[in-house]
């Protein structure tokens, strides 16, 4: 698709996107053996165009941000180029080196900004990891390989993604470790020869994410749609809070759900209604259910004030009775650990 077009300095184009491995073996196997490994940072996608000393930032939905980030359009109109194009990450760090949230990072680029205010109290950093344009030439259609010696020579090492070849499972992991440890997210995977797919999800970049799991509790659940008319879907989750007795929802989630376990938790659900209105089913606190996600976030929107991201169902956990499920001091350490 990318031959029947030419690349545009100042006109934004839709970024590529990855498909998910289980962790650096699969994410090799699935590569042919040996493969690129970047830091995956919990940032903002920015695509950032140069024309001489015009720069322009723009977000992966195609808005110009170039006003709320100052810092960075200082920076790029220092590289060497005259006319560049960059896929990044643009992403805020505490005092102590540590990154903040996507939540916190995403109010640089909030709707009423004082952009002053905002670069002392959340300064904020890009680094690159793609090049697709240089001086008057799109790269994009050309192997990772050679769009990594394109990214080299325009951007200073500083600005550029932490980056490994490899085809060693281990060297891998100790890398995927130092990201973690970083606190990044994890790793991106990607084919040494694929060119860049705007606007496609490629089987040739992979993400491979930390994914923790909390034991929770089921506290209601909507009826679904689709295919799932007639089943309770929508599982709103929720853990214990000692201090008070009371259950505090942490979220909701439909995803992981196989067809046999909706039409188990439909009934096991319905046999412990206590309560409903027209979307949703109230239930006692019975059933404890294993879910996988990437992170807990701020939230006003429930009273514990926290929210989990990502959330997928691994599993019913019929041999887990209630009293032995997380409680929101668990989920607490955790929310604690990633600041």
């Amino acid at each position: 698709g990318l031959a029947r077009f030419d690349l545009q300095v100042l006109s934004p184009i839709a970024p590529m996107l990855a498909q998910t491995a289980a962790d650096v073996q699969e994410a090799l196997e699935q590569l042919g053996g040996q493969a690129i490994f970047e830091w995956k940072m919990d940032g903002a996608r920015i695509q950032v165009h140069k024309s001489q000393d015009t720069v322009r930032i723009y977000t992966r939905s195609a808005n110009d941000v170039t006003a709320a980030v100052p810092e960075i359009v200082i920076a790029v109109r220092e590289f060497p180029a005259a006319e560049l194009i960059l896929d990044g990450e643009a992403i805020t760090f505490t005092p102590a080196g540590r990154p903040h949230s996507f939540q916190t990072t995403m109010r640089r680029f909030g709707r009423k900004l004082d952009v002053a205010k905002l670069q002392a109290e959340l300064p904020i950093r890009a680094y690159f990891f793609d090049c697709l344009y240089l001086e008057g030439e799109s790269v994009a259609h050309r192997p990772t390989q050679e769009r990594t010696g394109a990214l080299y020579r325009a951007v200073p090492e500083v600005m550029r993604m932490p980056r490994l070849v490899t085809s060693s499972p281990e060297e891998a992991q100790a890398f995927y470790e130092d990201a973690l440890k970083s606190g990044h997210e994890g790793l991106m995977a990607k084919a040494l020869d694929a060119p860049y797919e705007a606007g496609n999800r490629g089987a040739s970049w992979l993400k491979i994410k930390r994914a923790h799991t909390l034991d929770l509790v089921v506290l209601a659940a909507e009826w679904g749609h689709g295919r799932r008319t007639g089943k309770l879907s929508n599982l709103h989750l929720g853990a214990l809070d000692p201090q008070t007795g009371e259950y505090v929802m942490l979220g909701k989630t439909f995803k992981g759900l196989t067809d046999a376990m909706l039409e188990w938790q439909t009934q096991a659900l319905l046999a412990r209604e206590v309560d409903r209105d027209r979307m949703t089913v109230y239930v006692r606190p019975e059933l404890v259910v294993e879910i996988a996600f990437s992170d807990l976030q701020a939230s006003p929107r429930y009273p514990g004030g926290l929210a989990l991201r990502l959330a997928r169902v691994k599993r019913y956990r019929e041999d887990k009775p209630v009293r032995e499920a997380d409680t929101m001091e668990s989920v607490r350490k955790i929310y604690d650990a990633q600041q």
